[in-house]
């Protein structure tokens, strides 16, 4: 299917480097992409993998290299283009955009590693594909030169187009007490795709579980999260701003909310292309359109995805501006991980909205309705976005509050 635009078309603020794509072609390209990726999304989900053609096209138009570093051949653009893609991308399919997004953020992981990492990633192949988990669900020892990791690692989306994988572990010492939380890097040679993604939404994002058995990690290949998480990053060659972003802010805006102003727009558009042609069922309306209560439904599912995208908007801005100069101090931080949690809520709350205008038609099978509601539900309950818990690290933000009932600020 082709959906139109709701509200305006995305824009981003354009790279520094004049020699690399603006975001203006990189969006273009995105929506050039729709029509195939909604074509593909029926087979996606029967086959719970992206079509080959889907993954193909995408990479063609450099859209896995938004995140990669320009001296790689990638456009190392900033967040608002990520999450701008995205945005589009999910008009047509909700997991292309997803696996999109996901890929784009774990690379921007990857900018953050030593540069002899980088080098064995992408400098050894500008069109890698990267997949990652950070949860620390695995085992590891210190050996010279690096650790021995075992572990499953479940939910990495992309898994089964990636040729990398980030990993979560408990560091050790020599003694093996753990002394540190990391993120390793391991080439798929080393690890296996175990199928396991067999869920309700997003099927074709194949969010399988990644599994490795005593993986040499050299030490170069390591990156410590508290260090991340407080920004203490390499130093590196570019010094691009991008290299400076939020960690918890900038994982949370592209791959989990992103893909949901797309969703929330193309149920909209889905909605609306119907409403001239269908009748309220048991009224005297031959039209939904002519119905003042349809109006007023369609009135407030475009309001709230329209107060989702100026949310994503400020944060995503919020985060870019910020790492070109100060950081984001605490507050803003949880400001902006607030505005992204409620943003999703938004657009959860329209397309509920949107289903009931719409009636029970949207959920037959043949219906892109009912996959939008799933992917967009399935989404939105990613732990990262937890909302009743965000409020409540923003409330005490707020207040002063010192408590602290979570690392991801």
């Amino acid at each position: 299917m082709t959906v139109t635009q709701a509200g305006p078309v995305p824009t981003s603020p354009e790279p520094s480097d004049p020699a690399s794509p603006t975001s203006s072609d990189v969006l273009s390209a995105a929506r050039d992409l729709v029509p195939l990726l909604a074509r593909g999304a029926e087979q996606g989900e029967r086959d719970r993998r992206l079509p080959e053609e889907s993954v193909k096209a995408l990479a063609d138009a450099g859209l896995f290299k938004l995140a990669v570093p320009q001296r790689y051949g990638g456009h190392e653009a900033p967040l608002r283009t990520l999450v701008d893609v995205a945005d589009v991308l999910a008009e047509g399919d909700g997991s292309s955009s997803w696996v999109v997004a996901v890929s784009n953020s774990v690379a921007w992981i990857v900018s953050l590693f030593p540069e002899r990492a980088q080098d064995e990633v992408f400098g050894a192949d500008p069109e890698a594909k990267v997949s990652g988990v950070l949860t620390p669900s695995a085992t590891a020892r210190r050996v010279e030169g690096g650790f021995r990791v075992s572990g499953r690692w479940h939910y990495a989306s992309g898994a089964w187009h990636a040729d990398w994988a980030v990993i979560g572990f408990p560091v050790p010492d020599a003694t093996g007490e753990i002394v540190d939380q990391g993120i390793a890097l391991i080439p798929a040679a080393d690890y296996t795709v175990e199928e396991s993604w067999f869920v309700a939404g997003l099927r074709a994002t194949g969010s399988n579980t990644v599994v490795a058995e005593d993986v040499f990690v050299p030490e170069h290949r390591l990156l410590s999260v508290p260090k991340a998480l407080a920004g203490d990053y390499p130093v590196q060659r570019s010094g691009t701003p991008l290299a400076r972003a939020a960690f918890t802010q900038f994982l949370t805006g592209a791959p989990l909310v992103a893909p949901q102003l797309g969703l929330g727009r193309a149920a909209l558009e889905l909605v609306k292309s119907k409403a001239a042609d269908k009748a309220v069922t048991f009224t005297f309306f031959e039209k939904q359109r002519d119905s003042t209560a349809f109006q007023l439904q369609i009135a407030e599912a475009t309001l709230k995805i329209d107060t989702a995208r100026l949310h994503v908007h400020h944060a995503v801005d919020a985060i870019d501006t910020a790492a070109r100069g100060t950081a984001l101090d605490a507050l803003g931080r949880t400001r902006a991980r607030a505005g992204l949690s409620h943003a999703v809520g938004q657009v959860t709350e329209a397309i509920d909205l949107l289903l009931t205008a719409h009636g029970a038609g949207s959920f037959a099978d043949s219906a892109p309705l009912q996959r939008i509601w799933r992917d967009a539900g399935i989404a939105a309950r990613h732990a990262i976005l937890q909302p009743a818990v965000i409020k409540e690290l923003y409330g005490k933000a707020l207040l002063g509050v010192e408590e602290r009932i979570s690392p991801l600020v």
